[in-house]
């Protein structure tokens, strides 16, 4: 079979960012598989911390765990209510993470769906929305206070920008989250000096690995939760490696998607059992990856062209 670049194509059995598919390249090296998957729309300089996370993962490995398992929430797409009901119910997790403010629908739509999530979930369980930057301010205060009766564990990135997250964090009670807000080393800094956010949202292929993202958390002074981009179990066993190795983790990560594609490429599968992932790595499965691998010059070019 030979260990060079293997670059994949899996359905994804929900829409996600705009996409139907997640595509990458798999990359293997002494200490193991890693995976380069940005989306579509990152360019080169974007792309480039993407390949450090798996250059990193496939030559320098990882810090050593504090913690053999890491807890994980259900993510919930925005479906209809029964559908969001019945994710929660099957995934075991007592955190779900719901998404809100989907284009095309309403606000309605976000209540039903939150509620029955909170249904699924039970008085006990925690549960988050997550906007995607996509309300105004005066939007997001409003829609925060209604969906605090079903009890806001947090809201991650309800508006796009620094100052609109801070002005919406001091109006509500909600906690804040910021997401899309940390993305580069720098964005940290920017954040706590806004005092935009409660929480830090921190994905380890985007910040460029996890040494990289530890770095970022540090900078950060704020409590993290690892979430990931989507990936095959190669590039989650980074996102748990990060929040296995974090010296406090005080809420569940948004590591448990591998529930959102049609397959894998590894073996074991990283699916969250009773709500936690184990601290592993799996390794690439070739008769996993034969079903899901395709040619593709242009992911063979982004790579090379992301190697600044």
């Amino acid at each position: 079979m030979g260990s060079g670049p293997r670059v994949f194509r899996i359905p994804m059995r929900t829409r996600f960012r705009g996409q139907t598919a997640r595509e990458g390249v798999l990359i293997e090296g002494p200490a193991g598989w890693g995976e380069f998957s940005p989306f579509p729309e990152y360019g080169p300089r974007e792309s480039a911390r993407w390949l450090a996370c798996a250059r990193e993962a496939a030559f320098d490995g990882w810090p050593e765990p504090v913690r053999s398992r890491v807890p994980v929430n259900a993510t919930v797409p925005a479906v209809g209510p029964e559908q969001a009901h019945e994710i929660v119910r099957r995934s075991g997790c007592g955190t779900a993470k719901v998404k809100v403010a989907e284009r095309g629908q309403s606000f309605a739509d976000d209540l039903a769906r939150v509620e029955a999530v909170r249904d699924a979930l039970g008085p006990s369980g925690k549960l988050r929305v997550d906007a995607n930057g996509a309300w105004e301010v005066s939007a997001a205060v409003r829609h925060l206070k209604e969906l605090d009766a079903f009890d806001l564990e947090y809201a991650e990135q309800p508006c796009a920008t620094l100052e609109e997250l801070a002005e919406v964090r001091r109006a509500v009670e909600v906690p804040i989250a910021a997401d899309e807000s940390i993305r580069r080393a720098e964005d940290p800094l920017k954040v706590r000096a806004a005092e935009a956010a409660d929480i830090a949202v921190v994905k380890v292929q985007p910040l460029g690995g996890v040494r990289a993202a530890l770095r970022v958390v540090e900078a950060c002074g704020l409590p993290a939760v690892v979430s990931s981009a989507v990936e095959t179990s190669v590039g989650l066993a980074a996102g748990v490696a990060l929040a296995a190795c974090l010296p406090s983790l005080p809420y569940a990560c948004g590591l448990g998607t591998m529930s959102l594609l049609s397959g894998d490429v590894a073996s074991p599968s990283l699916a969250p059992v009773d709500g936690f992932l184990p601290v592993l790595r799996p390794a690439v499965d070739f008769s996993l990856l034969s079903e899901f691998e395709i040619e593709s010059p242009s992911w063979l070019r982004r790579m090379r062209e992301a190697d600044l």
